[in-house]
């Protein structure tokens, strides 16, 4: 695991249990807060600058969506779980972002926690964020640890009245969240294999150690989603099973549905991690040929030059009589017969294709 796993666990060390610590490294300055209450016929969409100014929704008839964009405030997270009467050990987890996928149920709350991708253009990386979903009365309160989501095709259905969302209840709202992370999966997959389309060019052509380096981050992003991944693929199934009274019968055929898709999404990804794994057998296969290749050439070089060293030292020796020290053309002969031994090795080497 990550060092920086273990600095984050360092934070709760000896606290009591409930404690409400955000281990997670980036800190937004202000909470942001959005409000949607809807039902078949309206829609009411708003910005709260505070988390009491949701109390109202919560005993309208209808669905109230509380989204909550930042971790940190310490008062507010507690403020919400007494608003929403969240168990403190459910309130630790929340803000705990190093928490495996998981479902939790206590009293009237059921919480499910994942895990969202996104995909980070500059640095050509997955991002992880730690989203937890929690389905009460009437209410559905989702915790993320910073602006921005996949959940925009769920606020615009839900502005438009698409599909059969604004007639269902809130327990098809908290399964079309988790659809929106689980299909978001497949986008990141999308570009992951696109990647790995490109650096396999480059293993066949001319890898570099950049290439290893790629590599070797592709490797370590697949294996965190798949270590993702699976826990979800129990979440889904146990709320397909009708375990939890807060799921309603009518809602689980679609979450079979999106436990479906994690079942193809762990395929892609154990295809992929082969793909990854194949792809770095090549790269150490095209590093040792062109090593190889490099050594052939020096050795054919050293070769040819091992009988032109020992004619040079022969006559390199300060040996008094050597007759042809005075012979006129002695200089020029030996030339000529070193020049004529490395043509004829290099005429053997290419006739045996050593060249």
């Amino acid at each position: 695991m990550p060092e920086s796993f273990f600095k984050r666990r360092l934070k709760t060390i000896g606290l009591p249990p409930g404690s409400l610590i955000y281990t997670g490294e980036k800190q937004i300055e202000r909470t942001e807060i959005s409000l949607f209450h809807y039902d078949a016929g309206s829609c009411e969409e708003l910005k709260l600058e505070s988390i009491d100014a949701c109390e109202p929704y919560l005993t309208k008839s209808g669905v109230c969506w509380v989204n909550i964009d930042g971790l940190s405030d310490t008062a507010l997270m507690e403020r919400v779980g007494t608003l929403f009467n969240i168990h403190p050990l459910l309130l630790e987890d929340v803000v705990s972002v190093d928490q495996r996928p998981k479902i939790e149920q206590h009293g009237d709350n059921l919480l499910i926690m994942l895990k969202m991708l996104t995909f980070d253009q500059s640095s050509e990386s997955v991002l992880s964020e730690h989203v937890s979903i929690l389905l009460g009365g009437r209410y559905v309160v989702t915790f993320q640890e910073r602006p921005g989501d996949v959940f925009d095709s769920v606020r615009e259905r839900i502005r438009k009245s698409m599909g059969r969302i604004r007639k269902m209840g809130n327990d098809f709202l908290a399964y079309a969240l988790v659809d929106a992370i689980v299909d978001n999966y497949f986008v990141i997959l999308e570009k992951i294999g696109d990647r790995i389309t490109t650096i396999d060019e480059q293993v066949r052509e001319r890898p570099t150690v950049e290439t290893s380096h790629t590599i070797g981050m592709l490797k370590r992003e697949l294996n965190m989603i798949r270590r993702f991944v699976w826990p979800v693929r129990e979440i889904l199934h146990m709320l397909s099973r009708g375990e939890y009274a807060r799921i309603a019968k009518s809602t689980e055929i679609f979450i079979r549905d999106v436990y479906d898709h994690t079942i193809q999404i762990i395929d892609a990804v154990e295809n992929l991690r082969d793909l990854v794994a194949g792809m770095f057998d090549s790269y150490l296969s095209s590093i040792s040929f062109r090593m190889n290749k490099i050594m052939s050439v020096l050795t054919i070089i050293a070769t040819i030059f091992i009988p032109l060293t020992f004619i040079a030292g022969v006559y390199g020796m300060n040996f008094r009589f050597m007759p042809e020290l005075g012979w006129k053309y002695g200089y020029p002969a030996v030339l000529g017969a070193m020049a004529g031994i490395g043509a004829t090795m290099l005429f053997i080497f290419k006739r045996k294709k050593w060249l």
